[in-house]
């Protein structure tokens, strides 16, 4: 990639969002190129469908959303990050984290992110746009989650765990290092009861389209990836210290 992002060759034209029927759905078709994928986010759509369905984009509303210094952490779950139990990485295992996505617990077999699904998100990885963060027990893979930065919003795509609440405290981690890094807000896409109890609000979708176009996404023809870390380990008690004893660095460990 060069330039200041990723130059589109192709515009995509979805329809007026307000199109979207009640349950979010707003058009089917298309392809899952970076040009397409890009532009649909850029714009609040996202792509979601069953094994075996047309591909079909959606821009729900409401939006849930994690502002990330929203983020409830209990008591509990700081104390086990704390503790070292675990380790925390950014895009180390990228595809194995998309690949456990698909095929953790009931998803195998059955999964929205087919294999057409993660070779794309594979592709927008490799341009800088799709991240993981990961979280290791004795050196296996036992948690993580994915999604895009662009500009300064992180659009959340799917998580898995392996072992109690390492998804959770992926999320965590994710947050703690969004919010370091001045990042506006993480879209959670859909509002579940689950995501509210740890911070998320839902919003309107026109707030949620005002709050995108205030997130830099791109400059001229340019779409822009939002800004991270180098592949690396991640340090947990760096990113959980208050602001006055961490200084807005990459947390990162050279480990």
């Amino acid at each position: 990639m060069t330039g200041p992002g990723y130059q589109p060759r192709r515009w995509h034209h979805f329809p007026a969002i307000n199109q979207a029927r009640p349950d979010g759905l707003l058009a089917s078709g298309g392809d899952l190129s970076c040009d397409c994928l890009l532009q649909a986010y850029c714009q609040g759509i996202f792509p979601w469908n069953a094994p075996g369905e047309p591909l079909l984009w959606w821009s729900p509303d409401p939006r849930c959303l994690l502002f990330p210094q929203n983020l409830h952490l209990s008591r509990r779950l700081a104390k086990t990050l704390r503790s070292q139990s675990f380790r925390f990485s950014l895009d180390l295992a990228f595809d194995a984290c998309i690949t456990a996505c698909a095929t953790s617990g009931e998803r195998a077999g059955d999964s929205w992110l087919t294999d057409e699904m993660q070779q794309a998100y594979r592709r927008l990885h490799q341009l800088g746009f799709a991240h993981s963060v990961e979280c290791w027990e004795h050196g296996e893979l036992v948690g993580g989650l994915y999604g895009l930065a662009i500009g300064r919003c992180f659009c959340g795509e799917s998580m898995f765990h392996r072992r109690r609440d390492a998804s959770r405290m992926a999320l965590a981690v994710l947050a703690r290092l969004l919010q370091r890094l001045d990042y506006s807000f993480i879209d959670c896409q859909l509002v579940t009861e689950h995501l509210l109890r740890h911070g998320a609000t839902a919003v309107p979708r026109s707030t949620f389209l005002q709050l995108l176009a205030d997130c830099r996404l791109s400059a001229g023809s340019w779409i822009l990836p939002g800004p991270l870390p180098p592949a690396g380990w991640l340090d947990v008690g760096l990113l959980l210290a208050g602001d006055s004893q961490a200084p807005r660095t990459f947390p990162i460990m050279v480990a």
